[in-house]
């Protein structure tokens, strides 16, 4: 038998390439995240990266040690293959999603290792090349395009692009981008972090469109149900869902009103077990499936990547953001390669912090 002997924590920091900004004030210039190390009785290790999103989820590098000392506690002992029992302590705590998603995901780790495979092997699917995109966060025109220029020759060409401050710089910026990769297999879409306001949100969707963006992600705030129902009805661009579906319960109350086109999954807030659920339900509700990996450095962007290899998800998926830092969580660094990411290279990678 392997039972979970000990759970720890360790802060770590990554300084990045610039910022990110996004709706209305949100900023991040640095990645203050925690590494989740699960350890079982006969010495099998799991590894995972919390990111910690103050204006998101509520959490801190504080609040994530707390709740995973909390459960640690409650799950020592347990044994690693009982996932009904680890499931339900879990769940036992409320929110604090992106720390309840890293322990999800070491404890997969540690369980496959006991099972003789590495967590590459146990979960990888049949897509072995991912389509990526990169996200481009709200500022002038001269840095936008500047970060866009490194990034495509990076081998990234999906760009989202975050609106929502300031609708004519927004055109500005699609418009320069539009020309900047004419000719290329480019691919830009908006994210507008809840930004639009319900009475314009129709116009905003429809110029949009006709600048030619492929989808809109999360365009009014999500307590507007019933607005986000109807604007999806509209059917004027794919909308997104991503603040609106932070869990399974979430994704069931979306599905319900019928308010988006395709699903955006964040593996370090839902881990595996619950992303596979996710997943599942989007598919049977004929939903299209992209994966996000929360601004995560190369540790949670490996374990997304890993995931958007299953079937069913069939967006680019957000797999670059190690491209913003200037030193990584894993060695070697992912590599991207005319617009994809081969899921064979995560057989190989170590953390290194």
């Amino acid at each position: 038998m392997s039972i979970i002997k000990a759970i720890s924590t360790n802060p770590f920091k990554l300084e990045m390439k610039g910022s990110l900004s996004w709706g209305k004030h949100s900023k991040l210039d640095k990645l203050e995240h925690v590494l989740v190390t699960a350890v079982t009785s006969d010495g099998h290790t799991g590894l995972a990266e919390a990111p910690v999103r103050q204006t998101i989820y509520g959490e801190t590098v504080a609040s994530v040690e707390a709740a995973i000392d909390y459960l640690g506690n409650k799950l020592k002992d347990i044994d690693i293959h009982d996932t009904q029992t680890i499931e339900t302590i879990l769940q036992g705590l409320p929110n604090n999603y992106c720390a309840k998603g890293a322990l999800d995901i070491a404890l997969c780790e540690a369980r496959a290792k006991a099972q003789g495979k590495t967590l590459f092997e146990l979960e990888r699917g049949p897509n072995e090349n991912i389509r990526v995109s990169f996200i481009l966060g709200i500022s002038d025109t001269t840095t936008i395009l500047k970060e866009a220029r490194e990034i495509f020759e990076s081998g990234v060409s999906v760009f989202k692009i975050k609106i929502g401050r300031d609708a004519k710089q927004d055109e500005t910026i699609v418009k320069t981008l539009q020309h900047e990769f004419a000719g290329t297999d480019v691919i830009l879409y908006a994210d507008a972090n809840e930004g639009l306001l319900p009475e314009t949100a129709t116009k905003d969707l429809e110029r949009l469109a006709k600048l030619g963006l492929a989808y809109v992600e999360e365009p009014l705030p999500v307590h507007m149900l019933k607005a986000r129902s109807a604007l999806k009805a509209q059917n004027i661009l794919p909308i997104i869902a991503d603040d609106s579906c932070f869990t399974l319960n979430n994704l069931e109350r979306e599905l319900e009103f019928d308010t988006f086109d395709i699903l955006n999954i964040k593996t370090p807030r839902t881990g595996f077990t619950e992303s596979k659920k996710m997943l599942e339900l989007a598919r049977n509700n004929n939903k299209g499936v992209m994966i996000g990996s929360q601004a995560g450095s190369g540790l949670a962007t490996s374990h997304a990547a890993l995931f958007a290899s299953k079937t069913g998800i069939d967006f680019p998926s957000e797999l670059s953001f190690p491209l913003k830092l200037y030193q990584d969580s894993i060695t070697p660094s992912i590599q991207y390669n005319q617009g994809f990411l081969d899921i064979q290279q995560l057989s190989k990678v170590s953390v290194n912090l």
